[in-house]
C-alpha cells in the first residue's frame, strides 16, 4: 500500500491525549478515546496491506503472521525486560508475584483478560501496573490472528458480500457493546468481541479506499472538510468525555466515525509532512 502521512498524524493524535489523560491532566479527561482511534487505524492498515497483496497473489497467512510476529514481539520484549528489571530493584515480593503473572499474560497475547480480572481500566491500582497499558495490544493481536483468517476464507465471495457480512458482524458488536457497557462493562471495556467493531469500522474505510482512491480534484474541498469534521469528533469526544461514560458504546462512535473521515477523505495539510517541503523518499506505511 502507499505511505499515508496523515496516518502518522492520526496516530500522534492519538497517543498524546492517550498520555495526558494517564498523567492526570483534567482537560484531557475523554484522552483513552485515543485507544479507539488506534483500533480504527489497525483496521484499516491491516486490511489495505491484505488486500494489495491478494489482489497481486502474493498473499499468505503465514508471512502475515510471521511479520506480525518480527514487527511486535521484538521491541514488546525489550520493554518488558525493562520492566522487571526496575520492579526487581523496586518492587515488593507480593508486587513481583502480581507482576510475574502479567508478564505471562503479554507473552500469550491474553493481557486484557487479565487486567480485566484484577482492575478496571480507571482503578487506581490499575494505573499502577507497570504492563497495564498491553491490553490493548493483546486485544489488536487476537484481532490480528482471527481477521486474516476470515478473509483467507472468504476470498472468493463477491465483494459485496464480504463487505456485508462485515457489516453485520460489526453491528452485532456494536450493539453488544451497548448492552455491555451498561449491564457488564469490565469485560466490554477489554474484550475483543465488543471492540471488533471499531476495527470494522477501518476495515471498511479500507475497502472504500481500495475502489475510490483516486478522487476527482473538484471533490478536494469537500474532502477536507469531512476529515476537518472526523478530527473535531475526535477532539470532542477527548474533551467532552469521561470516566463516567459507558465505554465501549454508541458514544464510541463519535471518535471512530471521526477517524474513518479522517481515513476516508483524510489528506490534512498540518498532517501531511509534504505539505512542510520533506521531499524524501518516505518509507512504505507499516501496522
Amino acid at each position: 500500500m502507499n505511505y499515508r502521512s496523515e496516518i502518522d498524524g492520526l496516530r500522534a493524535l492519538a497517543l498524546l491525549p492517550v498520555i495526558l489523560f494517564h498523567a492526570g491532566i483534567q482537560a484531557f479527561r475523554g484522552g483513552f478515546v485515543g485507544v479507539d482511534v488506534f483500533f480504527v487505524i489497525s483496521g484499516y492498515l491491516i486490511t489495505s496491506i491484505i488486500l494489495t497483496e491478494q489482489q497481486k497473489g502474493t498473499f499468505s497467512l503465514m508471512s502475515f503472521y510471521e511479520r506480525r510476529a518480527r514487527r511486535i514481539l521484538p521491541p514488546l520484549f525489550v520493554m518488558v525486560f525493562a520492566c522487571v528489571l526496575f520492579a526487581w530493584l523496586w518492587m515488593l515480593p507480593a508486587e513481583m508475584e502480581d507482576l510475574a503473572k502479567s508478564v505471562m499474560a503479554v507473552s500469550t497475547f491474553t493481557s486484557n483478560l487479565f487486567f480485566w480480572k484484577e482492575s478496571g481500566y480507571f482503578a487506581p491500582n490499575g494505573q499502577l501496573e507497570p504492563l497495564f497499558h498491553t491490553w490493548s495490544l493483546a486485544v489488536e493481536e487476537q484481532y490480528y490472528l482471527l481477521y486474516p483468517l476470515f478473509l483467507f476464507l472468504t476470498w472468493r465471495m463477491a465483494k459485496h458480500w464480504m463487505v456485508s457480512l462485515l457489516i453485520a458482524v460489526g453491528i452485532m458488536s456494536l450493539a453488544s457493546a451497548q448492552w455491555g457497557a451498561f449491564h457488564m462493562p469490565g469485560a466490554t471495556f477489554y474484550f475483543l468481541p465488543t471492540r471488533g467493531w471499531e476495527f470494522t469500522i477501518g476495515v471498511l474505510v479500507a475497502f472504500y479506499l481500495c475502489d475510490n482512491g483516486n478522487r476527482e480534484s473538484s471533490a478536494q474541498v469537500l474532502d477536507q472538510l469531512a476529515s476537518l469534521v472526523g478530527i473535531s469528533l475526535i477532539a470532542y469526544a477527548v474533551f467532552a468525555f469521561d470516566e463516567q461514560t459507558p465505554w465501549p458504546s454508541l458514544y464510541t462512535l463519535a471518535p471512530t466515525l471521526g477517524t474513518a473521515l479522517a481515513h476516508s477523505y483524510g489528506i490534512i495539510p498540518f498532517l501531511r509532512l509534504r505539505e512542510f517541503g520533506i521531499s524524501r523518499r518516505l518509507p512504505k506505511q507499516r501496522s
